[in-house]
């Protein structure tokens, strides 16, 4: 039987979004030299950032404590009225109701209001998704100015994403990294582990061959379980900075992904 490449590019959209790393190596730590340029431009993260030493000694960089002013001590008005913002994230003016432009420093969990870590308990992140939707969707505003029009276009496509990104254990993995430790994953690294990759293959093979929903169902129910086992093996290696083991987690979680991919397809 011919067997399919287990490796394809995952995950475009959001490489696009963050700078992509080398294909050599798994982690991607910026150069003392981009320090200043880093904090000139920390809105861009949201916050300043400072520099430590990372596990294996190797310098790191983290939003903390660089002397410049944060985005936060500026007063945000409203385009349109110039009424102060009540509340943070500022998406929508209180007063007078305009969609705001998109302020790229305000991030995935900032949006839904949501703690900076991996897991989410009790987020109820679907119906924060569904209540900004109701106040950004373009067609709550085409009676509006093309310029608000457009400012709705992108607030809404800028939820919708990180909606997407936040319900995702995988996409969320990747994304806290870069967010928390300034780090870009390489989480398509292929793994050497040939049990591992025995597994996969046999996986994929019986996908292929399934031929009713309920023995994709069940091969499914299969891989959620082994997505979940490897999430929260992520979860612990991340909160204890076992930065290494989280990175391997990840591939394996990318593996498993690309499987259940593949039966979304099939069903």
């Amino acid at each position: 039987m011919r067997r399919k490449n287990l490796w394809t590019p995952l995950f475009s959209p959001l490489r696009r979004r963050f700078p992509s790393i080398s294909p050599n190596s798994s982690l991607n730590i910026p150069s003392p030299n981009s320090l200043s340029s880093r904090c000139s431009s920390s809105t861009q993260y949201g916050a300043p950032w400072s520099t430590s030493n990372d596990f294996l000694g190797n310098l790191k960089f983290s939003p903390k404590l660089c002397t410049l002013q944060s985005a936060e001590q500026v007063p945000v008005r409203c385009w349109n009225c110039k009424a102060s913002a009540q509340a943070m994230p500022f998406l929508v003016c209180d007063s007078c109701r305009s969609v705001q432009p998109v302020d790229p420093s305000v991030d995935y969990f900032q949006i839904f209001g949501l703690e900076k870590k991996y897991e989410l308990e009790d987020a109820n992140l679907e119906g924060k998704y569904k209540d900004w939707q109701k106040k950004l969707h373009p067609d709550l505003v085409h009676s509006k100015s093309e310029e608000e029009k457009e400012y709705a276009a992108e607030q809404s496509a800028r939820v919708i994403d990180a909606y997407r990104t936040l319900s995702k254990p995988l996409a969320r993995a990747i994304y806290v990294f870069l967010k928390l430790e300034g780090v870009d994953v390489d989480e398509e690294q292929t793994i050497s582990d040939i049990s591992f990759l025995a597994e996969i293959m046999e996986m994929r093979e019986a996908v292929e061959e399934a031929a009713t929903s309920e023995a994709l169902l069940q091969i499914q129910s299969q891989v959620q379980e082994k997505l979940k086992h490897w999430s929260q093996s992520f979860s612990n290696a991340f909160q204890n900075r076992k930065f290494e083991e989280a990175v391997t987690y990840i591939q394996r979680m990318t593996y498993y992904t690309r499987v259940n991919d593949e039966i979304m397809k099939k069903l």
